[in-house]
């Protein structure tokens, strides 16, 4: 299988409410750069799954924290699909190095019990998401739909739908071109089926509000 289609299945498995969203981007380079940041993520999120100890579950991630030092200068590590596949999108994209680094902590923080970091899971890589697909200058516009997605993750429904007209006030000034980034933060109810789910996504898509 090549690259592409590997992460591509490899985001489908586990992250399938944004592989879901990732579908309604138009540009195909864009949305192999999309499914590129969802992998680097799944790989993360992978971690806890496949180590019970904290301490080595620590440990490996601080060796994706080492590896962001090749990814950032260029030099990823040889044969590491979703490493090398990074490095490109970092590169063309300009993207900085620190919401992947908070996203590294805050792994390591949820393994020795720490609550999650809403900003550092969810805000931050929905930021990075939003500047792959429509460039810098729109991290602010969705700090609150990152915030929904994260509510809705840890449970917290009541508070992620409280938060949406707040939300949608903002992303009024998102490029559309940047909107399947966000849409899945719509999609507050995760044990729905995946055709109610896409019929959601296609609503909000169309309309450019969560």
């Amino acid at each position: 299988m090549d690259t592409l289609g590997s992460l591509d299945t490899q985001v489908r498995a586990a992250d399938p409410d944004r592989w879901l969203s990732s579908r309604f981007v138009a540009d195909a380079q864009a949305r192999a750069d999309l499914i590129t940041l969802y992998a680097f993520e799944a790989e993360l999120m992978a971690i806890p799954t496949r180590v019970t100890q904290p301490l080595l579950a620590e440990m490996r991630y601080r060796w994706w924290g080492e590896q962001m030092d090749g990814v950032l200068a260029g030099e990823p590590r040889k044969g590491h699909p979703v490493l090398e596949a990074l490095t490109d999108v970092v590169r063309r994209h300009g993207l900085e190095r620190g919401p992947f680094d908070a996203l590294i902590e805050a792994h390591i923080g949820r393994v020795h019990g720490a609550p999650h970091d809403l900003d550092a899971f969810y805000v931050g890589p929905m930021q990075l998401a939003v500047r792959v697909l429509a460039g810098p200058g729109h991290d602010d516009k969705v700090v609150g739909a990152g915030r929904i997605w994260g509510l809705a993750q840890v449970g917290r429904l009541d508070d992620a739908r409280l938060a949406l007209g707040d939300a949608n006030a903002v992303l009024k000034g998102l490029p559309s071109d940047a909107f399947p980034a966000v849409a899945h933060a719509t999609l507050v109810r995760p044990s729905e089926a995946e055709p109610l789910k896409k019929l959601r996504l296609t609503w909000a898509m169309l309309r450019g509000r969560l």
